[in-house]
């Protein structure tokens, strides 16, 4: 079984794009018919979602659009594309999908920046827009934002096609969906009525460096997270830098113990 990018192991592909691509529907490639859902009488309704992906890994957008957009068996339409947070707005406003597929790492402000901007309500004779965040990150913070921002679930890149397919249908029925593990920052997070404490040293990172933190954290050479993030060993150079000087430490093993001290590993 694989994952929505093709691969075994869960690693998105890399690539950008620029602009938003309003699409029509993919071309049927099997006999087999979208799931269906039962209705009163006996009879079947066949499921079906109009979607947008949201996410600044081109080549990733196309591994999950090959895996969830074959319509006549999937029921899952994707009708547009975009890579960044302005592209997104311009789309999802377009396109009015039924289920948002929004990576939390975006040029532009995030996943919850886009969720800021789409947040008007849908008049009556609209259905709503709902979001499902897609994302490499299990970081509690940033599935914290974005269920705050207004996602209906979040589940990481490692999902399979079928159960992503599955998670788009429950989202677009008002659905919460996580990966597993995830929910419970959630339940954490919302069983106390107290506001998070605030982390100005952690603020004061791009989403970047924080990207390059967690993986510096986790053990990863600079080859390795260069690889993971679609970006040069010099590029990753320089966010190692500008994270020691911004939190004022030393080296990468000061840098793991101050990540494992806020849960960020």
């Amino acid at each position: 079984m694989t994952t929505v990018d093709g691969q075994p192991d869960g690693d998105p592909a890399g690539g950008t794009g620029r602009r938003p691509r309003p699409a029509g529907p993919a071309a049927d490639h099997g006999p087999a018919g979208p799931a269906a859902d039962p209705v009163p009488g006996g009879e079947e309704r066949e499921r079906r979602a109009r979607v947008v992906l949201v996410d600044d890994h081109r080549m990733f957008r196309a591994g999950v659009r090959a895996e969830i957009g074959r319509t006549e068996e999937t029921g899952v339409e994707v009708v547009g594309e975009a890579a960044d947070v302005d592209e997104a707005v311009a789309v999802i406003r377009a396109t009015r999908p039924e289920v948002v597929l929004l990576d939390v790492h975006l040029p532009g402000g995030g996943g919850v920046e886009v969720l800021r901007r789409c947040a008007a309500p849908a008049s009556a004779a609209e259905r709503p827009v709902r979001f499902l965040a897609l994302s490499v990150s299990d970081a509690a913070e940033d599935v914290i934002g974005v269920i705050r921002g207004g996602a209906r679930g979040y589940v990481t890149k490692t999902i399979t096609g079928r159960d992503l397919i599955d998670s788009i249908f429950r989202v677009q029925e008002g659905d919460a969906v996580f990966s597993p593990r995830l929910a419970g920052f959630v339940l954490d997070a919302f069983a106390s009525t107290d506001a998070p404490p605030v982390d100005e040293d952690l603020d004061r990172l791009t989403q970047r460096e924080r990207e390059v933190l967690r993986l510096i954290a986790r053990g990863y050479a600079y080859k390795e997270i260069g690889k993971q993030l679609f970006i040069s060993v010099k590029t990753v150079e320089t966010h190692v830098s500008a994270v020691l000087r911004k939190l004022q430490l030393s080296n990468r093993h000061e840098l793991t113990r101050w990540a494992t001290a806020r849960r960020l590993v």
